[in-house]
C-alpha cells in the first residue's frame, strides 16, 4: 500500500503530506463518526506496523513525484491511531532529513504513556483529539478500547503541555446528541488548563462509520461555540464548517493517488470531478475503480463521497 499520500488541503495545516502509519484499521477507539469507518482491531498494544526505512522511503518518492508542489506538514494521519506505532520516534527523527515541519493528529488516547509523550515530544504540531472531558459522552462518542481511563488520558495531555516547545492544537467533534451544559463547561476548563495554540471545534462533513450520526443543529454548534469561546478566549476558539478545498496533488499515477488518499480521506464527488479534469481524465475511470471493487460510493448529508473500498466500510457503501 502507498503509505505516503496527497499533498491534501486541510483546513489546519495548509498543503498536507499524509503518512498512513497504521494498517486498516488498528485504533485504541471506535469513534461514532470516524470517516474510515469501525474499528477492526481495537488495540492499545503499541507495536511496529511498517519499518522506518519503508516510511521514509514512501515519503521520499512522493515528494520527488511532487517536486513543484508547496507542503506545509508532513503529517502522520493515520486509518488507524498514528501513536500506536512503536518506531513513531526513529520515523520522525528519519523524516527531518527533508527540512519539512512534522506533525501528528492523534486521538490522544495513548498520551498516559511516557514514551508517547517522548514520542510526540520530537513533533513540531501536535493536534489532540479532546472530544469531551465526561465520561458518559466520551464512552458514548468515541467508544474508547476497555482499558483506557479518562481521567488518565486528560492527566496525560497536561504533563505532555508542560514540556512541549511546539504548536498544540486541540479538535473536539460535535454531533447531533442532546449535550447538557456541564459537560460543554468541563471540556471547555480542561482545554482552557491545557493552554492550546489553537481549539478546533468540528462537525462530521463526511460519511460517520454509523449511520444514523448526523450534522448538529445550529443551536447546538452556537451553544457550544458561546460556552467555549467565554471560558477559553474568542481568539483561541475556531469552527472548522467547511471543506477544505479542491487543491489536492496527484502524480501520473491517478488511481494510485485517489486510493491512497480516500483510504483515510473520503472525497467528494465534486471534488473527484475538478481532479479528474485538471489531469485530462475522464470520470470513466471512478466508475471502472467501482465495478473492480476497488472503491465505494458512500452518501452523507445530501453530498456523494468516494473511498477506498476497506473492510472497515465495506458494508456502508450505497447501492
Amino acid at each position: 500500500m502507498a503509505i505516503a499520500f496527497g499533498v491534501v488541503p486541510s483546513r489546519r495545516l495548509g498543503k498536507s503530506l499524509g503518512i498512513n502509519n497504521i494498517p486498516c484499521k488498528f485504533c485504541s477507539y471506535d469513534c461514532v463518526y470516524c470517516q474510515v469507518g469501525r474499528t477492526i482491531n481495537k488495540t492499545i498494544e503499541r507495536r511496529a506496523f511498517y519499518s522506518p526505512e519503508d516510511i521514509f522511503k514512501s515519503v521520499e518518492e512522493r515528494i520527488n513525484k511532487l517536486s513543484n508542489e508547496k507542503i506545509d506538514y508532513l503529517t502522520f494521519v493515520a486509518d488507524g491511531e498514528p501513536t500506536l506505532d512503536i518506531n513513531l520516534s526513529k520515523e520522525v527523527e528519519m523524516l527531518k532529513d527533508f527540512g519539512i515541519p512534522i506533525a501528528i493528529i492523534t486521538n490522544s488516547s495513548l498520551i498516559w504513556r511516557e514514551d508517547v509523550r517522548e514520542d510526540l515530544l520530537n513533533f513540531d504540531l501536535v493536534s489532540f483529539k479532546v472530544d469531551s472531558a465526561d465520561e458518559k459522552i466520551w464512552r458514548e462518542i468515541n467508544r474508547p478500547h476497555k482499558d483506557l481511563v479518562l481521567d488518565k488520558i486528560l492527566e496525560g495531555i497536561l504533563a505532555f503541555r508542560d514540556n512541549y516547545k511546539g504548536k498544540l492544537i486541540t479538535e473536539t467533534m460535535i454531533l447531533d446528541i442532546n449535550y447538557a451544559e456541564d459537560p460543554i463547561i468541563k471540556t471547555a476548563e480542561f482545554l482552557k488548563e491545557l493552554k492550546p495554540d489553537k481549539c478546533y471545534l468540528n462537525t462530521p462533513i463526511r460519511p460517520p462509520s454509523e449511520r444514523h450520526i448526523k450534522p448538529p443543529k445550529i443551536e447546538v454548534i452556537t451553544k457550544i461555540l458561546a460556552i467555549f469561546s467565554e471560558i477559553i478566549g474568542k481568539d483561541k476558539v475556531e469552527l472548522l464548517g467547511k471543506f477544505e478545498g479542491v487543491d489536492f496533488a496527484i502524480s501520473e499515477n491517478v488511481e494510485e493517488d485517489i486510493l491512497a488518499i480516500t483510504s483515510v480521506h473520503p472525497m467528494r464527488e465534486e471534488v473527484i470531478k475538478e481532479l479528474l479534469n485538471k489531469a485530462n481524465i475522464s470520470f470513466d475511470i471512478i466508475e471502472k475503480m467501482i465495478d473492480e471493487g476497488k472503491l465505494i460510493k458512500l452518501e452523507h448529508d445530501g453530498k456523494i463521497f468516494y473511498m477506498k473500498k476497506i473492510e472497515s466500510r465495506d458494508k456502508h457503501a450505497s447501492n
